[in-house]
């Protein structure tokens, strides 16, 4: 697969297919144009003597003194230097390889006047597999991701520290290694590799891209667990949810319809009226999820296309403008309000392991196992998806509404974006693993239904689940079983499975 970038049409599967898969890259010829007229319009600004930020001046508080151009080559080596002050655990490869992917695309949108050598070592790094160390904290999210894309930045020229190959070498040694011949540096491209919001929007996209296969791998665990509490099937109809019409919510509830379809075990209702709200009102919950990950996906996706740097240069229009397209507000919010959304469904799984684990409310067996007093059953793994979605809501108090002012005060509000993503990539973690419990419990209360089967969806996770772990007959230490369904929702192997069987789950995504 190649990707071609321009500044316009990159898509979250593309982010992810080159910061995970391999996927080639190349600029447009098209967007060359671009890049050559803005250089062009830059270098004229300097020679008519004009200030400019960040390439004629000194920048932040220093934007008042004056730079000569022959100073400009230094200058932009010496901002890389002093702003490569990150600390913390290394990002992760694939993050990186995001942020250097969202990076060449702002530079190629045609606006950042730097010149067309800049762009083509990043793209070169990207496509022989050098990955700059960048550390995970550091940046406030304004200004651009100072810290991390400098630290980017100095391998670009030849410097900083780089994995080639799963090996952590110097910067200069991984380029040799990989045949990338490093950048020099000239007017603007010391700000033009780091004054954007590029790394936290690559691992923001990276967090879109798993959330939707998170969601509807909660809705496999949710049908699972409607199939085994034999659920009312009333509230999931489509009149329902026509008269309420949220997008999402009547994906869900579509899409646990068909997940069900055919069950034996849920023909037997007895006498039950209605279920609890965490089963009755799945649709309601779930669904509100699945709209706020599209509302983050339109975010990310209009960052990742956007020229998020300072300055800009506009040859056609004959302007430059220092401005403030390096805040990551937008980013940032995007991040919480997904962070709350994501553990709005470990609330709901942990509360649908309850009802399944509680005799009074599901009719099954204590904590689904037989020999109760001497066998405790799947008691103590609710204890877990509890301290999970406990964590979760700690991690759910919003970045963004925090701001600590910086640079003399020139810099006076800052997004925190970065930490929200963080933040949100924990938060997945750990729904992940509480929605692994509930399809533990779901499974092992198939066991107790004397061979009666669940619906065709609920079926095939079933079967996925039972290969990778037996049903509990006396207690066993419980920890590999969750890691071991953990690793089926995470490869994705049990989505994959039933999407095969029933077509594709609706995340009620518009373009869709």
């Amino acid at each position: 697969m190649e990707v071609v970038l321009d500044g316009h049409g990159l898509t979250i599967e593309q982010i992810a297919a080159v910061a995970r898969d391999g996927a080639s890259v190349r600029v447009a010829e098209h967007a060359r144009e671009h890049i050559r007229a803005s250089r062009a319009f830059l270098e004229q600004c300097v020679t008519e003597g004009i200030a400019i930020y960040g390439v004629t001046t000194g920048i932040g508080e220093f934007a008042r003194i004056r730079i000569s151009p022959e100073q400009s080559a230094e200058l932009s080596r010496r901002i890389i230097y002093s702003h490569s002050a990150a600390t913390g655990d290394p990002q992760p490869p694939d993050v990186v390889r995001a942020g250097m992917l969202l990076r060449a695309n702002t530079l190629a949108k045609g606006y950042s006047g730097v010149r067309e050598k800049l762009i083509d070592t990043v793209i070169a790094m990207i496509n022989k597999g050098v990955i700059p160390y960048v550390q995970e904290k550091g940046s406030l999210g304004v200004s651009g991701d100072l810290s991390p894309l400098s630290q980017f930045a100095e391998v670009a020229i030849g410097e900083g520290r780089a994995f080639y190959k799963g090996e952590l070498l110097s910067g200069a040694e991984a380029m040799k290694r990989a045949g990338v011949e490093p950048t020099d540096l000239t007017y603007k491209e010391g700000l033009g590799l780091i004054n954007g919001s590029q790394m936290m929007t690559g691992g923001a996209a990276l967090l879109v891209y798993d959330a939707e296969r998170v969601l509807k791998n909660a809705m496999i665990a949710a049908a699972m667990m409607l199939d085994a509490l034999r659920a009312v099937v009333g509230p999931f109809q489509p009149a329902v949810h026509r008269v309420r019409p949220h997008r999402g919510q009547a994906a869900v509830a579509a899409n646990l319809l068909r997940l069900f379809a055919d069950s034996e075990i849920m023909k037997d209702k007895t006498g039950k009226v209605q279920d609890g709200y965490s089963m009755r009102c799945t649709p309601q919950v779930i669904g509100p999820s699945l709209d706020t990950l599209e509302y983050a996906r339109g975010v990310i996706t209009t960052e990742a296309n956007s020229a998020a740097d300072n300055p800009l240069f506009f040859a056609d229009e004959g302007a430059y403008y220092a401005a403030g397209n390096f805040h990551g507000q937008g980013v940032g919010l995007a991040m919480d309000y997904l962070c709350i959304a994501m553990s709005e469904i470990a609330n709901l799984a942990e509360r649908h392991i309850n009802r399944m684990l509680n005799p009074a409310l599901s009719g099954l067996p204590d904590f689904l196992v037989e020999g109760k007093g001497l066998n405790s059953g799947l008691m103590v793994a609710q204890y877990t998806a509890a301290a999970l979605v406990s964590e979760n809501k700690v991690l759910s108090h919003p970045a963004s509404v925090d701001s600590i002012s910086v640079s003399a005060d020139q810099e006076d509000h800052v997004s925190m974006g970065p930490i929200a993503v963080r933040k949100c990539t924990e938060i997945l973690r750990n729904v992940r693993t509480v929605l692994a419990i509930e399809m533990m419990a779901a499974a092992q209360a198939y066991e107790f239904y004397d061979g009666k089967q669940p619906g065709r969806g609920s079926k095939i996770a079933y079967d996925i689940i039972r290969r990778a772990v037996p049903p509990l007959v006396d207690d066993r230490v419980l920890y590999p079983d969750i890691e071991a369904i953990r690793h089926l929702i995470e490869s994705n192997e049990i989505l994959d499975a039933v999407e095969a069987e029933i077509g594709p789950l609706d995340t009620a995504r518009a373009d869709t």
